[in-house]
């Protein structure tokens, strides 16, 4: 897995306690995403947008920072967002465009320093 400015603390006490699994984890990820054409940037927003429809808000936070670190603009992000509009519903999307705003404006402001 690539490292990240912070890693989750769920994902760093589950490395600690589990770390074959976690190393498992990491490397299918790893697999997967080498084993096509999709780019990294792109893989991140298909991943948001799964995260998204599955209310998980960590994850909605995770592949947001990291399509922002793969290059991805905030209009990326929100457009994969509510491309799941209807398919999920609204409600999740607003929860999910709420998390990733979380990230978005993080990154603004560490620009700004």
């Amino acid at each position: 897995m690539k490292k990240t400015a912070k890693m989750p603390t769920q994902y760093v006490n589950l490395k600690k306690k589990f770390k074959g699994y976690m190393d498992a984890v990491d490397n299918l990820g790893k697999a997967v995403k080498e084993a096509g054409p999709i780019d990294e940037k792109t893989a991140h927003l298909i991943q948001l947008a799964a995260a998204a429809s599955k209310w998980s808000e960590g994850s909605v936070h995770s592949h947001t920072r990291r399509a922002l670190e793969a290059g991805a603009k905030p209009a990326e992000i929100y457009q994969a967002l509510m491309l799941i509009t209807s398919i999920t519903g609204f409600p999740t999307v607003s929860a999910a465009i709420s998390w990733a705003d979380d990230e978005i404006i993080k990154k603004k402001k560490t620009k700004k320093k």
